[in-house]
């Protein structure tokens, strides 16, 4: 008898406990109410093969000054990763350009935040993290091809010397902690504790939405200061493929082949091409996993004036975004924040939405607790290196070489004309490994650096 108590008594506290771990468990997943939706960018550039290329974007653009990077971290935790240097210094095969985190709440409420990177590393966040990291850059040069000639032709401000080659990058995360979020209608005293400065950035066309405001506590050169946002922004490096590749087929850029790699479905492509003032856009619904399309463009008669082709192009992407679940000041945000590198920029892109399912893979995102709904809204933007580019910087090199000195200031104006803004580095590159010599190579990097210095950077948030 008394061992039948001892084991109904043993039993009772084991469903006891039992009971206790599942309620805690439940307490855990269950969802609370308030909505977090993000949009970004993932940019790569390719050739006309299709084959993506490692790239540095010598012309960057400005973020305000008050946005973290590594080499501002401003105090803790981030000492260890302060030496790192910015993502200058280095090339990848992605560009995770601005994705930007709203919530939306009735109630104040405390959220934890941690987006994942596995390959790839934050370089650029604001407000202050509570953990950037873990991540062990050892970035790679700019010139792999002539890291014999790296001495005579390395770009100014990079130390090829001390960048070590034999590691690229590894996982980083960002870790917000504690995010107060404050509804919006109630707290409109807050939009004056939102930092602003005088850059002229387009980092501030993402806060017009209906977002709640944040509150981070922060730890900044060693004290306590809270920041307030209406979002959560950070951006980064990458060493992956994106989903979609693009060909040129016989006909040059007339003729497109898209091949969507993947295993998910890619919808809302738009092939656009831009050139010399005029453009034409070609919309595609979707592309189905490991299927091809076959898109032609006719730049000599369907070409609109490139501002007519911006509001055309602009308000089809619009109504694409919120297909895809974000709200229309959310997509309004997301397009007028990359109004002029989207659509305006000279060349040939295909920009589309990535795949919820990608996303989640590539960026893993955690929120504690739990939302009622998330939106996760990536585009991506395939940049194509023309041969027509390649010819075009080619001539301008060899100018160059021929030049004197009185006349090469006007060879630097005719290549900035050229409009290929923050893609001349990997088109330089791409001849440089087709023709490589010290004497070409030495006048190549000659002419690119003394373009992108010469060229004011473009005022957007989306690059860098």
């Amino acid at each position: 008898m008394w061992k039948m108590k001892t084991m109904k008594t043993k039993l009772f506290s084991l469903v006891l406990v039992t009971a206790a771990h599942l309620h805690l468990f439940a307490a855990n997943e269950a969802k609370e109410d308030y909505v977090a939706h993000e949009w970004g960018t993932f940019t790569s550039v390719q050739g006309a093969d299709g084959v993506l290329m490692e790239w540095n974007p010598l012309t960057t653009a400005e973020l305000p000054s008050f946005v973290y990077d590594y080499k501002k971290p401003s105090g803790d935790p981030l000492r260890q990763l302060a030496a790192l240097g910015g993502k200058g210094a280095f090339r990848t095969l992605q560009r995770m350009e601005t994705p930007v985190i709203y919530f939306y709440s009735d109630t104040e409420r405390s959220v934890d935040v941690t987006v994942k990177f596995p390959q790839g590393r934050i370089t650029e966040w604001y407000p202050q993290a509570r953990d950037i990291g873990p991540s062990t850059v050892q970035p790679r040069p700019l010139l792999t091809t002539i890291d014999n000639t790296a001495s005579q032709i390395g770009l100014p401000g990079i130390n090829l010397s001390s960048i070590d080659t034999k590691k690229g990058i590894s996982e980083s995360l960002i870790r917000w902690t504690d995010v107060k979020i404050f509804p919006a209608r109630e707290h409109h005293e807050m939009q004056d504790l939102v930092p602003r400065d005088a850059s002229g950035s387009h980092y501030y066309a993402a806060r017009e939405t209906d977002a709640d405001f944040l509150r981070v506590s922060a730890r900044v050169n060693d004290s306590d200061k809270p920041e307030h946002e209406k979002l959560l922004f950070y951006r980064g490096v990458g060493s992956f493929a994106t989903p979609l590749q693009v060909t040129l087929g016989a006909e040059g850029e007339q003729q497109l082949f898209l091949r969507n790699t993947g295993a998910e479905l890619l919808s809302h492509l738009f092939v656009l091409h831009v050139r010399n003032g005029t453009g034409q856009f070609v919309y595609v619904d979707r592309l189905a996993a490991g299927t091809n399309r076959v898109i032609k463009v006719d730049p000599g008669r369907s070409t609109v004036p490139a501002s007519d082709l911006v509001d055309q192009i602009a308000a089809q992407m619009r109504l694409a975004l919120v297909k895809e679940g974000l709200y229309e000041r959310e997509a309004s945000a997301m397009v007028n924040t990359w109004r002029d590198s989207w659509f305006e920029e000279q060349g040939l892109r295909v920009l589309y939405v990535l795949p919820r399912a990608w996303t989640d893979r590539v960026l893993p995102l955690t929120l504690d607790p739990q939302p009622r709904e998330v939106v996760r809204v990536m585009v991506g933007r395939a940049e194509v290196i023309t041969p027509a580019m390649e010819w075009d910087l080619l001539k301008q090199i060899v100018r160059y070489s021929e030049a004197d000195t009185a006349t090469r200031g006007q060879v630097v104006q005719e290549t900035r004309k050229l409009g290929l803004g923050r893609f001349a580095e990997p088109t330089t590159r791409r001849l440089m490994s087709k023709l490589s010599s010290v004497e070409f190579n030495r006048f190549s990097s000659q002419l690119l650096e003394a373009a992108s210095k010469s060229e004011k950077p473009a005022k957007t948030l989306a690059q860098k």
